[in-house]
């Protein structure tokens, strides 16, 4: 018969972000048939009787856990691809998955050099046979003209800025928000050349003349406004978008897609979290196994090859 502290062993081997595959090895291996009749009694969250009395596992749960099991191999190969042919791969699922998913497009376009970004389209190419361009056009919804100009973009990466052109694409953008309809600015002309040509120096001071302007942050006034607000912090405070999207990873009540961001951002971006301070504790107390230590990992060595 299973011990009450196996029981609670393997629940918490499947309880957090990952899988404890090590104590799963130490339980398992040492369990004879009997032993394991107990411990899928006592697994609630695996195991149910049907109305026959027979005991088998539940599917929602397996689902579950195939995902958890995953998250390993999906960091060791996310990590191991060219940065180009990852950035392709997740573009184009991106663009498969629909719109909820489009955010995955702006944080590749917005965070990447102009370097990147181009070897990123390159890649494309060859990987699908099409343009990331031309496939975005298959979106029918009002995001398309936005998602084009970002994936298109060769930013100037010099430091030189006209604070006063940058002053008055900030008043631009206020007006456009707030003297406007607010479900129209994906259709704005200037909104869309400001954040889709500019360099991120350039967006950086007028976010800055923004705040100074009118009390509140460009991102403020952008709040629910989906890909618009996604954009302009990858594009200017980035550090506030990578935050947030790790903090909704780890939440209780995260979806699975929420948690897969957790992936991506720590093993494409270990560079930019390590430049701005982030603090591993704030996730590694969730993760769980391999993975935990391969995203930590990442994380101390910050060092996008």
């Amino acid at each position: 018969m299973a011990l009450p502290v196996d029981i609670e062993a393997l629940d918490k081997a499947f309880s957090g972000i990952g899988v404890d595959e090590k104590s799963l090895i130490s339980i398992l291996t040492n369990s004879n048939e009997e032993h394991k009749i107990s411990l899928r009694k006592g697994s609630s969250k695996l195991f149910i009787e049907d109305e026959n009395g027979f005991e088998r596992w539940d599917q929602s749960s397996i689902k579950i856990l195939k995902h958890q099991f995953n998250r390993f191999r999906d960091a060791v190969v996310l990590s191991l691809l060219h940065p180009w042919e990852r950035d392709a791969r997740l573009i184009e699922k991106a663009i498969r998955k629909g719109p909820k998913h489009y955010n995955v497009i702006v944080e590749v376009a917005c965070t990447r050099s102009s370097d990147q970004l181009l070897g990123a389209r390159k890649a494309y190419h060859s990987l699908f046979h099409h343009s990331i361009e031309e496939h975005l056009t298959h979106i029918k919804g009002r995001e398309r003209k936005l998602l084009v100009a970002l994936v298109s973009a060769y930013r100037y990466e010099g430091t030189g800025v006209n604070e006063d052109v940058a002053k008055s694409e900030a008043q631009i953008l206020y007006e456009a928000i707030n003297n406007g309809d607010k479900n129209k600015l994906l259709d704005h002309e200037d909104a869309i050349m400001i954040l889709a040509t500019r360099s991120k120096q350039h967006l950086q001071a007028l976010y800055r003349h923004y705040s100074q302007s009118y009390g509140k942050t460009l991102a403020q006034d952008l709040e629910g406004e989906g890909i618009l607000k996604d954009t302009v912090e990858c594009l200017c405070t980035p550090q506030t978008y990578f935050t947030r999207v790790l903090e909704a990873a780890v939440k209780e009540d995260a979806d699975e897609e929420s948690k897969r961001a957790l992936t991506r951002v720590i093993v494409t971006q270990k560079e930019q979290l390590v430049q701005e301070g982030f603090v591993p504790n704030k996730i590694q107390d969730i993760l769980l196994g391999l993975y935990k230590d391969f995203l930590l990992a990442s994380i101390a060595s910050g060092d996008i090859k």
